[in-house]
């Protein structure tokens, strides 16, 4: 059975998007391991794994971190509208198909936790990796935790509110 034939088996409104057969393998999937490492560097070079320039956004004394986020976020919704209006496809030449969201009370709760771990932590999930690779290796137990959390979520989500 098809993956896209499970999800929808699950729940009729559900489709998975984007839903591709075409698997990269091998020496394909090289170009994700550059581009990742090309990513954390940028996050080190940027500052932005650093727990001191979190716990100054968490603090309000610094603008640094407002701003790489407040750029991403302009930068996505700027994407996203250019992939509506402009309908591009996939580098597959799928058509990529942008779900409408709704707005769940389980989301602010599940917001409140993740701020509350990475105020606590200095990592959230982006960096993780860019801080185990600079050395700080302390860092596998958020990386351990978070997985954990992941995997309570999915064991126990029909249980949390909606």
């Amino acid at each position: 059975m098809k993956i896209a034939e499970k999800i929808a088996g699950q729940d009729p409104h559900c489709v998975a998007p984007n839903l591709s057969e075409n698997h990269d393998k091998g020496l394909e999937l090289l170009k994700y391991l550059i581009l990742g490492t090309l990513f954390g560097i940028v996050f080190v070079k940027a500052e932005i794994i650093s727990w001191f320039r979190i716990q100054e956004m968490f603090r309000l004394q610094s603008f640094h971190m407002y701003g790489v986020i407040g750029s991403a976020i302009v930068t996505g919704i700027i994407s996203i509208q250019i992939i509506k209006r402009l309908n591009i496809k996939s580098m597959h030449g799928e058509q990529i198909i942008i779900p409408e969201k709704v707005f769940k009370k389980g989301q602010v709760i599940g917001g409140f936790i993740f701020g509350l771990g990475w105020a606590l932590t200095g990592a959230c999930p982006g960096p993780l990796f860019a801080q185990i690779g600079s050395g700080y290796t302390v860092i596998l137990v958020t990386l351990i935790s978070a997985l954990a959390g992941t995997w309570v979520y999915g064991k126990f989500e029909d249980k949390f509110p909606n």
